[in-house]
């Protein structure tokens, strides 16, 4: 692993400055621009519920390198009122009345793996990895299915 550039997040302002750091590391890693987007996508969606719902947190962005193979790890940190039900949140009909975007659901959905370790009271830690040359849309549409 390389080094890792931290974020401090509480406010929408840092929610910029995050995607924007999250988009060069990923194309300075290789990734497509497309790629690139969807991590700026879905640290936004993360980072959204860290000023929502714990009123700040930490994001880091690091580069990932594992079994001959590149990728980008960012992991969002705070210490607010934990996730009681981890399942509920991650299923993708679930809605926080709090919450205007696609949050846990989407970025689920933008990146290759998410893992998510919450306590109630006890603060929320979301680890999201996307990695190069995995592109599942570009997967989905060279096969058609």
């Amino acid at each position: 692993m390389s080094e890792e550039i931290r974020v401090p997040i509480e406010s929408d302002a840092d929610t910029v400055i995050a995607r924007q750091v999250g988009r060069d590391v990923a194309l300075r890693l290789g990734f497509t621009r497309t790629d690139a987007t969807f991590i700026a996508t879905a640290i936004s969606e993360i980072a959204r519920n860290i000023t929502v719902h714990a009123g700040a947190g930490e994001m880091i962005v690091r580069e990932l390198n594992e079994d001959d193979r590149t990728g980008l790890a960012v992991i969002a940190q705070d210490e607010g009122p934990g996730i009681a039900d981890v399942a509920a949140v991650m299923r993708e009909d679930y809605r926080s009345n709090l919450g205007l975007g696609m949050g846990i659901w989407g970025a689920m959905r933008l990146m290759d793996e998410v893992d998510i370790t919450s306590r109630p009271g006890g603060g929320t830690t979301v680890t999201m990895k996307k990695w190069c040359g995995f592109d599942e849309v570009a997967a989905f549409l060279d096969h058609g299915t």
